[in-house]
């Protein structure tokens, strides 16, 4: 059983029992979180898709830890126009497990 799940602005296939880093979440370590923007319930050959949410659907995750991903480096040139600009970006993560899916 699996699900697609909406957040962040992201979409997401999760299962039970897997971890996964979205985009930051306000909530605290070890607190339970609801995801009810699901988009897709597949259990075994049963399909729900939603248009553009399956009613009634709701994922219920943990919180694991909070973080920053890798250094994106940002470096951008005008040829012979002696402009250089060196940038770098930590994008803020939110690593959960998935608990239960509910339909």
């Amino acid at each position: 059983m699996y699900a697609v799940v909406k957040t962040g602005g992201k979409q997401y296939k999760v299962a039970v029992g897997e971890k996964l880093k979205v985009e930051q979440i306000a909530a605290d370590i070890d607190s339970q979180i609801v995801l009810d923007q699901v988009l897709m319930v597949v259990d075994g050959e049963a399909v729900q898709i939603g248009a553009p949410l399956v009613a009634g659907a709701s994922i219920k995750a943990t919180v694991v830890a909070h973080g920053r991903g890798e250094k994106v480096r940002i470096f951008k040139m005008r040829r012979r126009k002696h402009y250089q600009k060196r940038q770098g970006h930590r994008q803020n993560f939110t690593e959960i497990r998935i608990d239960a899916i509910v339909k």
